[in-house]
């Protein structure tokens, strides 16, 4: 081939070779773009997936601390409940060691000296009854010996008299002094400081004896005669002690020979 021909095939294949190389270098460079832009795409899903793993993280972790610091609260709130709980316990212990317990004690001594003092009653009690019974013991003996005694000396009076009734008369007659003594005493008691007697002497209501006269025989008439005594004793006065009216010689004439204890003369011994 010619020159020409030969730099003619030169420069084609020069340009060729230009264009290929071009061709060659702009599907390098896209192969590069494309490859840097896939590395920036993988790059940003890498950081995206860094990112949300981060986030995840980061929320796992704010909740594991909420969680944490949740139940820590909560741990700090039952140990301070406990605390609470345990300080109630040790204040009502105290108060009941304060307060219970002495009241409890004082209730205790309280039924303990009440069922002392009413043991002390009864033990007191039983002594009273003890001593109010050997007293009535002794004085039911007395009282024994005494009737055994009347009823002998009655049986040996009675023996002595032949008969009870004589004897009741004989016991009787041995009181008169006594009876008589009463009866004085009743009087000689009567407080009558004054008496002022105003009594023109003439007749009282009967239409005979003044009327002081009167008064003294009703005052005196108030003391219980020895016949009513008598009576009471199942017993009759002789007459000769009643003051009543003795007929010896003249029955008819009585107001003749009429004579009343006060005008019989004692006896002499």
């Amino acid at each position: 081939k010619s020159v020409a021909e030969k730099n003619r095939d030169g420069s084609i294949g020069e340009a060729n070779a230009h264009r290929d190389q071009r061709i060659e270098v702009s599907s390098a460079d896209a192969t590069a773009v494309e490859g840097e832009n896939q590395a920036k795409i993988t790059i940003a899903n890498s950081n995206a997936t860094r990112r949300e793993n981060e986030a995840e993280a980061e929320r796992k972790a704010v909740a594991a601390e909420k969680v944490t610091r949740a139940k820590a609260l909560e741990e700090a709130y039952a140990a301070e409940r406990k605390a609470e709980t345990a300080r109630a316990e040790r204040e009502m212990a105290t108060q009941k060691a304060d307060i219970v317990i002495p009241a409890q004690i004082n209730k205790e001594k309280v039924e303990i000296d009440a069922e002392a003092i009413a043991e002390q009653t009864r033990r007191e009690a039983r002594g009273e009854a003890d001593a109010i019974y050997m007293k009535m013991e002794a004085e039911a003996k007395g009282i024994f010996e005494i009737l055994t005694k009347q009823a002998e000396g009655f049986e040996m009076l009675s023996k002595a008299a032949g008969n009870s009734r004589d004897a009741v008369m004989m016991m009787i007659a041995d009181k008169l002094p006594e009876l008589v003594k009463t009866q004085v005493e009743a009087v000689k008691n009567l407080k009558i400081d004054k008496v002022t007697v105003w009594d023109n002497m003439g007749s009282g209501k009967d239409g005979k004896s003044p009327a002081t006269a009167n008064f003294l025989s009703g005052m005196l008439g108030a003391i219980p005669p020895f016949e009513e005594l008598f009576k009471m004793a199942g017993m009759e006065l002789p007459n000769y002690l009643k003051g009543k009216t003795i007929d010896t010689e003249h029955p008819k004439q009585k107001s003749k020979g009429n004579k009343k204890i006060e005008d019989i003369e004692p006896i002499q011994d």
